[in-house]
């Protein structure tokens, strides 16, 4: 069984073993999988049945992890994308008056138009846009971002009325508890523990079931069953109304290039950060396979709208497993099983806190920054924009407007300054593509 998993995966190119890429995939689950429960409330908002959309979900996630580890042999996974789903649900769905029938058909027209520009020269050309400065940003930005998510999940970092964030009460069970666990991860990874974070994760879960939090209420519930029958998908498999975009051509054309532009750029600017991280990338920016990690996301997109969710893109949780030591597609596909088989434990996977996955998110936010030490701080050019793509990127919770305004940053700095000639035709490009997304944000 390992030679043939070898020869598929290809272990020792990638510098990689067996059990590294399982703890890898187990790893990445484990800060993902809480996409089981958000994806089914945010969606039921516009009406959609919620028991089916955790099956769903489950499905689409591990179709689009399968379609990755073929595609690519990368060890990213993927998800019904946050963002998206609320875009579809809240603004969509809510706000436009547009049945979630007619919303998956923009979905899937979006994953459509997705598909065409990643099997042509166009992904090549987005690509070599991105400055080095960018990829760099992308990177440590992300990792804030990761970082940030985990401190708010621990309750370190909590909101104020008058500065939007401050420092919670650190002396708190809650604080006390996820401190401990940053803390636990920190040691075994400086002992070179590669499963150091799914150990901590299943550290404090067990923990978790007898502690208590400030109000005295156990922070995490012993579940009452270990196994689960999946709901039915009937209620949403291809009920979408395929004709919505043709009969209502003005006002679904724009929802659709909001959707195309939030697919594509978050997959764009995640993968290309992840790129960095495994190695996958060169210093010139080049990614062998990064047209078809944007063709496994497009692919994704159009089976999790025909299955009934909103688009299904990377995840940035994807880190976790990277920094645990995946290096291959393996690490993809152990994530794939597991939201299959999270289907039949779903009493079990909930169970997992918020709170033993936060030490994992803070951790591997840290690893993340790596990155920032080739960034040329000396070089305004470049230290500006990286700084803020990071800023926007970890603050606003939203990668897409980081990328954009990174992109648009660099460029106005360079033809300032007088150093036009050094912009790259694909970059002007990304500008353009850019300064749109904004004006439509």
């Amino acid at each position: 069984m390992t030679k043939f998993l070898e020869k598929i995966f290809k272990f020792k190119e990638n510098k990689t073993s067996l059990s590294t890429e399982i703890v890898a995939g187990f790893t990445t689950f484990a800060t993902m999988s809480y996409i089981l429960a958000v994806n089914p409330a945010i969606l039921g908002a516009a009406g959609m049945d919620k028991p089916t959309l955790v099956t769903v979900t489950a499905l689409a996630s591990a179709i689009g992890c399968l379609f990755m580890a073929a595609l690519t042999n990368m060890p990213i996974a993927l998800a019904p994308a946050m963002g998206s789903n609320t875009y579809f649900a809240i603004l969509v769905c809510v706000g436009m008056g547009i049945k979630w029938q007619e919303a998956l058909a923009l979905v899937f027209y979006n994953g459509v138009f997705f598909l065409i520009i990643s099997v042509t020269g166009i992904r090549e050309k987005l690509i070599l846009g991105v400055p080095r400065a960018l990829q760099i940003g992308l990177q440590a930005g992300i990792g804030m971002f990761i970082a940030f998510f985990g401190l708010q999940n621990a309750k370190i970092i909590v909101g104020n009325h008058s500065t939007l964030v401050t420092a919670g009460a650190i002396m708190s069970p809650e604080c006390l508890f996820a401190l401990f666990g940053i803390g636990l991860t920190a040691i075994l990874l400086c002992l070179k523990f590669r499963p150091a974070i799914i150990a901590t994760i299943f550290i404090l879960t067990l923990t978790a079931f007898f502690a208590t939090d400030s109000e005295g209420k156990k922070m995490a519930i012993m579940p009452d069953a270990v196994f689960s029958l999946p709901h039915g998908i009937s209620e949403t498999f291809m009920q979408l109304d395929w004709l919505y975009p043709f009969r209502e051509f003005k006002k679904a054309f724009p929802i659709i290039l909001i959707l195309l532009f939030l697919d594509m750029f978050d997959t764009l600017a995640t993968v290309v950060a992840l790129g960095r991280r495994t190695g996958m990338m060169n210093e010139s920016g080049h990614m062998d396979k990064l047209g078809r990690a944007l063709a496994a996301d497009a692919s994704a997109t159009i089976i999790g709208a025909a299955l009934g969710t909103s688009t299904t893109g990377t995840y940035v949780e994807s880190a976790s497993g990277i920094e645990a030591g995946g290096r291959t597609g393996l690490t993809a596909v152990v994530v794939a099983l597991l939201f299959l088989l999270s289907m039949f434990i779903e009493p079990l996977i909930n169970a997992v806190p918020a709170a033993a996955t936060a030490p994992a998110l803070v951790i591997v936010g840290i690893m993340m920054m790596q990155g920032m030490k080739d960034l040329k701080f000396s070089d305004l050019s470049e230290a500006i924009p990286a700084f803020f793509c990071m800023m926007i990127v970890a603050l606003s919770f939203k990668i897409s407007e980081g990328f954009a305004f990174g992109i648009i940053a660099y460029t106005l700095i360079l033809v300032s300054t007088g150093r036009i000639k050094e912009i790259r035709y694909s970059t002007w490009m990304l500008f353009a593509a850019m300064c749109l997304f904004v004006a439509m944000s």
